[in-house]
């Protein structure tokens, strides 16, 4: 198995990214500097982001050059606010620093003393009704405890969760109120950002040191926690000595934003706008080719290889250090099947099938919709093939390996509809050797032309993968269709959703008729989420019969993202002709994605004159 977490070793070919935003936060000489790195869920953010220190790391030999500071504000999420979590961050390691060595430590420590007071005013803010928090902060602290102490006599009209909240963390931090809001210093809130800001600047001076923060999983966090963590940085931003590098997706900080002002119609100019004030430099995470994802599938393989002692740790390294080379020039050679070969050397012999099944793969994975080069994804598919590996092995079912990854890789990448067609001819064999199949990789291997035996086998994925060895129609496939998505094994950690796509999820089943406001929720949660709420949504509909309940549930995908509309037209396409609405024609009529779907039912016979004539309306 391989975890899924970020790594400094350079799979992908990130190398060349990392060294170029290095060399920006070099060159900035001290100058504020915020590198955004963009990129879909999955793609090597945060494995870039960490190269990045990485390669900073390499040019600070004596270890005082840089201090860095790794914030994950998706931790946070539910139990801290963002926002003051990564201050006091910043401001420990700060301290820390200072200790080690023996200088600035009084500031440094003024300097937290200032972060407490801004979470003092937001602790006291939402239960005081004695201060004002916001513009200024007044009143004297006995005003200040008597107010709060009040709350738990009675007074006021506190819910029970804020009264526990506020009750626990006030004893922490009645002291430090009692200096923090002083009666003969009132200070505004400007005046004390700028204080702040200004002892932030004189520490980093003093201790001649350049602060690169790197923010990671900000795509990960819902809005409220995305905001907050922007609005921290915001504070420290563009101050000299400060460089911010922040892996997230584009698009979903983008909603966040839209999120946060609620229902205000912002303009893509005023989104776009928010962010660039944030983000200096945008880089984006390559999207893998064929080469790339070739090297990657190879080296993943050749890892497990290892560990599993069919080549050494040292053939294992040598090959690495081959691949990645070959790799860092591949825009002039690319990467055959004989210089994975020559990685290897003389041990090539022993991970022969490796090296086959890598060179096969990636034209498919680089390409196909549902994996199309996503290193988390591939990672994930192979992570399923060793459980299914495994699982095989422990009832006793002999299976060739290739034949399994053959198997899942229609699965995972064909249409539902193709691969129940698969499914439904294996299970109708006597054998569990469909006929067709035979014909269809026969006609492939002379270069006849293709014949589609089912519309949703007419794509240029199937037959690609009918070129894939080993052939399969001359193999009992039920065994390998045992351990497909029938079964309890299943590819479901594919489309895993994050916990807000779950609660929209159950929102969408839960509602009967089309909603504006879901189908903005769905534009929140971003493209890729949406596709998997596409997919739970259509199995719904095809167990449910296609009734209209079912559909409209669909119908918010494409109103969210249109692109997500030819998968909405494969499900239409497979609605039987009795179960096809004239009440159901205005709700898709127009649409793009329909109109070839439309014209098919509006041909045939066999649909409902009531869906004829409203088609031709």
């Amino acid at each position: 198995m391989w975890n899924d977490v970020e790594t400094t070793k350079d799979f992908l070919n990130f190398t060349v990214v990392a060294k170029t935003a290095a060399q920006l936060i070099r060159d900035a000489d001290n100058e504020p500097l915020s590198i955004g790195v963009s990129g879909n869920w999955g793609a090597g953010k945060s494995s870039l982001v960490k190269m990045i220190g990485a390669s900073l790391k390499e040019e600070d030999a004596s270890g005082e050059k840089y201090l860095f500071i790794e914030f994950n504000a998706w931790l946070y999420q539910g139990y801290d606010d963002a926002r003051m979590a990564l201050l006091q961050t910043v401001a420990d390691n700060l301290l820390s620093v200072a200790e080690e060595r023996e200088t600035c430590i009084d500031k440094v420590r003024s300097f937290m003393e200032r972060i407490n007071w801004f979470r003092a005013g937001k602790l006291a803010a939402p239960v005081l009704t004695g201060a004002v928090i916001g513009g200024t902060v007044g009143g004297p602290v006995g005003a200040l405890a008597g107010a709060v102490g009040g709350l738990f006599k009675g007074e006021g009209k506190p819910t029970a969760e804020d009264l526990g909240k506020l009750k626990e963390t006030y004893e922490d931090i009645e002291p430090q109120l009692a200096k923090l809001l002083n009666q003969k210093e009132i200070k505004s809130l400007p005046k004390e950002i700028a204080a702040l800001r200004n002892a932030f600047s004189e520490i980093l001076t003093e201790l001649n040191v350049t602060l690169v923060v790197l923010v990671d999983d900000l795509d990960r966090c819902l809005p409220p926690t995305a905001i907050s963590t922007l609005e921290a940085m915001r504070l420290l931003l563009f101050m000299p000595r400060t460089a911010f590098i922040i892996a997230a997706d584009e698009q979903m900080i983008r909603n966040a934003v839209r999120a946060h002002f609620g229902g205000a119609d912002l303009s893509d100019e005023l989104v776009t706008s928010y962010f660039d004030k944030l983000i200096q430099v945008p880089m984006r995470v390559p999207r893998l080719g064929a080469t790339e994802v070739k090297a990657y599938l190879m080296l993943l393989l050749a890892d497990l290889a290892k560990r599993r002692g069919i080549i050494t740790e040292d053939i294992c390294e040598k090959g690495y250090r081959f691949i990645s080379s070959a790799l860092s020039k591949s825009w002039s050679s690319g990467l055959s099947r004989k210089m994975l070969e020559a990685a290897y050397e003389d041990d090539a012999v022993k991970i022969s099938r490796e090296i086959d099944l890598a060179d096969q793969l990636s034209p498919l994975m680089a390409t196909a919709d549902h994996i199309a080069g996503n290193p988390r994804l591939i990672k994930r598919f192979l992570n399923n093939l060793l459980i299914r590996e495994t699982i095989a092995k422990a009832q006793g079912m002999t299976l060739c390996f290739e034949e399994l990854v053959k198997m899942q890789l229609f699965e995972r990448c064909a249409s539902p509809a193709a691969f129940e067609f698969l499914a439904k001819e294996i299970y109708e064999s006597d054998d569990g050797m469909p006929v067709f199949l035979q014909n269809l990789e026969s006609e492939v291997a002379s270069g006849g032309e293709y014949k589609a035996p089912d519309p949703s086998w007419d794509n240029s994925f199937v037959t690609e993968w009918l070129k894939i060895s080993p052939p399969l129609a001359d193999i009992d496939l039920r065994p390998l269709l045992y351990l497909s998505r029938d079964r309890t094994i299943s590819l479901a950690s594919y489309d895993e959703l994050s916990p807000q796509a779950q609660e929209l999820l159950a929102a969408l089943i839960a509602s009967k008729r089309r909603n504006p406001v879901l189908t903005k929720s769905i534009q929140a949660v971003g493209e890729i989420e949406a596709e998997r709420i596409l997919t739970r949504l259509s199995r719904r509909a095809r167990n449910d019969q296609f009734d209209m309940a079912s559909l409209h549930r669909v119908l918010h995908i494409p109103e969210a993202f249109p692109r997500l509309g030819n998968a909405c037209a494969t499900l239409f396409s497979e609605i039987p002709p009795g179960k096809r609405k004239a009440s159901l024609i205005p709700l898709v009529k127009g649409k793009e994605w329909a109109a070839a779907t439309l014209a098919v039912w509006s041909e045939d016979g066999n649909s409902p004159l009531s869906v004829r004539n409203a088609i031709n309306k």
